[in-house]
């Protein structure tokens, strides 16, 4: 939807740049997932650590850190295809220097955001999942790391999802990338 609906107003908005308490809280819930995670994956595979520094280590950390960053892009580009498929917008995305983000100009109702919000660590989570079932033995950490990533990333996600469940039935939500709002009839 483009256009938001008479009698709509604007009851919530979430901007994690510039209010600090709700940021400190995303972060928060991200580090208790991380760590939570780390330790399933202690639990699921201890690592053995050889110390020192060689070629195989290095090339480990650069896959790694390239993995972590194509995430980032796959994370964004599924939200932004769901929020074209919903709306038929093309979605915007972005860096702040902080995060990578996608926004759109659309109103999203609530099912609909619900699933925009959640899409993306669902979808990479089975995908990771599989592949680190696959490959065990061989590269566990490295995609596990990301798979905390995927976690962990979605603090966002999960707090807004809990701000939607908790809204009136008849809420829209409009993603603008850095910041988000509510519009309600009530």
């Amino acid at each position: 939807m483009s256009r938001l609906p008479n009698g709509y107003r604007q009851v919530r908005r979430v901007d994690l740049m510039n209010n600090r308490r709700e940021a400190m809280l995303v972060n928060l819930l991200a580090l208790v997932i991380a760590g939570a995670a780390a330790a399933l994956g202690f639990a699921l595979c201890p690592p053995f650590i050889e110390i020192g520094i060689g070629i195989h280590q290095i090339i480990g950390i650069l896959l790694t850190a390239t993995l972590a960053i194509v995430y980032m892009i796959l994370h964004e580009l599924i939200h932004g295809v769901f929020m074209k498929a919903f709306s038929g917008i093309k979605p915007r995305y972005g860096f702040t220097g902080i995060y990578a983000y996608a926004g759109s100009d659309a109103f999203f109702g609530r099912t609909q955001y619900l699933i925009i919000a959640f899409a993306p660590v669902v979808i990479l989570g089975i995908v990771l999942t599989v592949l680190t079932a696959a490959f065990y033995e061989t590269a566990f950490w490295t995609l596990y790391i990301i798979q905390i990533l995927n976690l962990s990333g979605a603090a966002g996600d999960i707090y807004v999802g809990f701000l939607i469940a908790r809204s009136s039935k008849d809420v829209l939500v409009r993603d603008a990338g850095t910041d988000m709002s509510f519009y309600s009839a009530r």
